[in-house]
């Protein structure tokens, strides 16, 4: 590993985090670029694997308040993504489920992030790439 004189050694958690936010950032551009968002694509793969998930639970999972996960569904809803199956209303629970444009949503929302990985760890080969995925995958479980 090369890295300039003087300065220390870099850790795997900061490693982790650059290139976490530096993913992030592309991935957030691509999907901006084809009309959603990173928060987008969160609620929609959620519903997806689990419909009729309350605003609370969905924004826990996403790491907002129930409130900005309204917002993020109401956008879902506006673009035919999110089909809501009861009637608005203050207190209520939203049956809400993912439509076929909210499938299309996800596909293309992995497709930017498959783009941007491709990108990210191109200086891997193939095998490179199993084991990076083999030694971080027993972290993310145990989160």
């Amino acid at each position: 590993m090369t890295q300039a004189p003087g300065l220390p050694e870099p850790s795997p958690g900061f490693l982790l985090m650059t290139i976490g936010r530096t993913m992030r950032d592309e991935v957030e551009a691509g999907l901006k670029q084809r009309g959603t968002s990173l928060r987008h694509l969160s609620a929609l793969g959620h519903l997806s694997r689990e419909p009729g998930l309350s605003y609370s639970e969905l924004g826990r999972r996403a790491g907002i308040t129930a409130q900005s996960m309204q917002a993020t569904l109401r956008q879902l809803e506006d673009l035919g993504a999110v089909e809501r199956r009861t009637l608005p209303g203050r207190g209520r629970t939203a049956d809400l489920v993912v439509t076929p444009v909210g499938t299309e949503f996800i596909a293309t929302g992995m497709q930017v992030v498959r783009e941007v990985e491709a990108r990210i760890l191109e200086p891997l080969n193939e095998e490179q790439r199993r084991a990076l995925t083999a030694l971080l995958f027993p972290v993310m479980v145990r989160r």
